[in-house]
């Protein structure tokens, strides 16, 4: 108990002092007979990306002493881009734009850098990594070109939770001893390519063929005729990018797909104005039904989906992607949409429709990866089918001590580094004993419960897509994180309706609770300016418009008053089950 510096000890604050100080005693007495909890801190994170980053720093915070092991030479994982495609890692290609704005890609108490612009290259989005990583001094806590060859239950795990962690430097294997460890290694770890679905594509087909791992940038594919198996962003992008310079794009779809623009109403990022608590809450209030409707319409509005063979009313699943360059390729025919391949000849590919294109030079497979930690003992890889086999995408449940958790192994419908960030959150409060989890039992149960059937040669992420709201909530309601609304409509009204009607930024998941940051205030009520800011560089009189986000505010304020009335209401209609992870 600390001493207050202008206030006398009390008898009431002598008397504690004094129980405290028996309790101490008596535990030193008991000590060696009594079960202690497991106790972390040493934490091995493997992986120096994006995941990796934000789990050291986590673990600093948290009191937890990280040692990160990384393969490379550097820090940016999949960002940090690699002209040669034989380096080792899988990186990004040269032309890539993330799908994601930087208000809402963050890192919840580090901005990005006000004249970055909204969507980023690789090469800022690296340099944010190092500013991240120097801000908070990680660099001191990895150890560079270090692999990580085997992570293995020591012989007294069941009450440690300890591991056995080798790693091999420059040929030299070394041998630790971890208390916890973090697998920060991503998604994108083993290609999938599935060539017995193509038939012809090895015996016959005299062309050249790849994962879309390999490619890079379009310059050794001019006055080619290419197809792009795939109809992901990956595949998308890869197709743009080559039909500035090859002769023919062709862009083979095996399911139907719609296309979102980076660029929504008004010029504002997509993500900022479509990911916000108003938009989740009214899609758990209306039916599924009718919010496919809206959406529907409201893609058809940019173009029409169905004429483009994209997708229709009637696609059973509302899978989309982030392109707003694909409409106008298909339009000016540098890209042609294709079906899914029947079979390959020797210069040709043969589609299920029945149509036939000659002449392909180049098959570009850009359908996804599985990931693969090797490094893992057969226990607990074997039962690691996807995500879903994990306690909320994060913890193996069947180990008989929490002490290994997989960050990052996720794919969102917004930005996975936030969503990275709150799983190492939570980890590293329940490492250090303030978080709690259920019994194994009970984790193994919801598990079993919310497992996915996997499809046929698709990668097992491709079916674990979750709402980025649903899902950071969730977490940050295990980590005590999860901002009350309606606590702060009485308390701050105007920070309310930011939360509530403004882009779910991470920033949010800092206003409350363990690891709470004093600028996460400012930062939501600034967001909008550090969007504008890189736009400014000429700049036109003021008018009305300007005023229309404060009228937008002013007329929000009522409809917050009445949610917050329904919600209070909600014991009375028994909506509270329902409702408690909306907002």
């Amino acid at each position: 108990m600390q001493k207050h510096k202008n206030k006398p000890w009390g008898w009431e604050e002598k008397c504690c002092v004094f129980a405290d100080s028996a309790l101490f005693i008596s535990l030193l007495v008991t000590a060696p007979h009594c079960q202690q909890d497991t106790m972390v801190h040493r934490v091995a994170v493997i992986g120096a990306g994006a995941s990796g980053l934000v789990a050291t720093k986590c673990c600093l915070d948290e009191g937890l002493e990280p040692t990160c092991f990384e393969r490379s030479e550097d820090i940016g994982g999949l960002w940090r881009f690699a002209d040669n495609a034989d380096c080792g890692r899988v990186s990004v290609y040269r032309s890539i734009i993330s799908n994601t704005s930087k208000e809402m890609s963050c890192f919840s108490d580090f901005p990005f850098p006000e004249d970055f612009p909204s969507f980023l290259p690789h090469s800022l989005f690296l340099e944010y990594f190092r500013m991240y990583a120097r801000h908070f001094q990680l660099l001191r806590h990895i150890h560079f070109k270090t692999t990580v060859i085997s992570v293995r239950k020591r012989p007294d795990f069941a009450t440690s939770g300890q591991w056995d962690v080798i790693t091999e430097t420059e040929g030299i294997q070394e041998s630790h001893i971890f208390d916890a460890v973090m697998v920060c290694a991503g998604n994108f770890q083993k290609p999938h390519l599935p060539l017995a679905s193509f038939p012809g594509i090895e015996t016959r087909f005299r062309g050249q063929y790849f994962h879309s791992l390999e490619y890079k940038d379009a310059a050794a594919f001019q006055g080619k005729r290419v197809l792009v198996v795939g109809i992901g962003n990956t595949a998308c992008d890869i197709a743009v990018d080559m039909s500035r310079v090859a002769a023919k794009v062709f862009l083979s779809a095996r399911s139907s797909t719609w296309v979102f623009s980076r660029v929504a109403n008004h010029g504002f990022p997509w993500d900022m104005l479509n990911t916000t608590r108003f938009n989740h809450f009214l899609e758990w209030l209306l039916p599924s039904a009718i919010m496919k409707r809206i959406k529907i319409w409201k893609m058809n509005s940019w173009f029409n989906h169905e004429i483009y063979g994209l997708a229709s009313a009637k696609s059973s699943s509302f899978k989309f992607i982030i392109n707003e360059e694909l409409p106008f390729c298909m339009l000016s025919g540098t890209i042609v949409l294709k079906s899914n391949v029947k079979e390959f000849t020797e210069t040709s590919a043969i589609f299920e429709d029945g149509t036939t294109e000659e002449n392909i030079d180049v098959v570009i497979f850009a359908t996804g990866y599985n990931f693969s930690f090797s490094f893992l003992e057969e226990s607990i890889c074997n039962p690691l089918k996807s995500n879903r086999t994990l306690y909320k995408c994060v913890f193996p449940p069947q180990l008989e001590r929490p002490t290994l958790a997989v960050i990052g192994l996720i794919q969102l419908t917004g930005s996975v580094m936030v969503g990275a960030e709150i799983q190492a959150r939570w980890v590293t409060g329940v490492f250090a004993g303030a978080c709690k989890l259920p019994p194994s039992s009970k984790m193994m149960a919801e598990v079993s419960k919310n497992q996915l059937p996997v499809k046929r040669d698709v990668p097992e992420k491709r079916n674990s897509r979750l709402n980025f709201i649903s899902y950071t909530n969730e977490i940050a309601s295990c980590a005590g994180v999860k901002p009350r609304v309606l606590q702060l409509l009485l308390t701050d009204p105007w920070l309310a309706l930011a939360v509530f009607f403004g882009p779910c930024t991470s920033y949010q998941y800092r206003l409350m609770g363990r690891g709470q940051w004093s600028g996460a205030r400012a930062a939501i009520l600034t967001q909008w300016q550090r969007v504008l800011k890189p736009l400014r560089t000429r700049v036109l009189e003021d008018s009305a418009s300007s005023h229309s986000w404060r009228w937008l505010g002013l007329l929000a304020l009522p409809t917050a008053l009445v949610v917050g009335f329904l919600l209070s209401k909600c014991p009375k209609v028994g909506w509270a089950p329902r409702a408690r992870h909306m907002f």
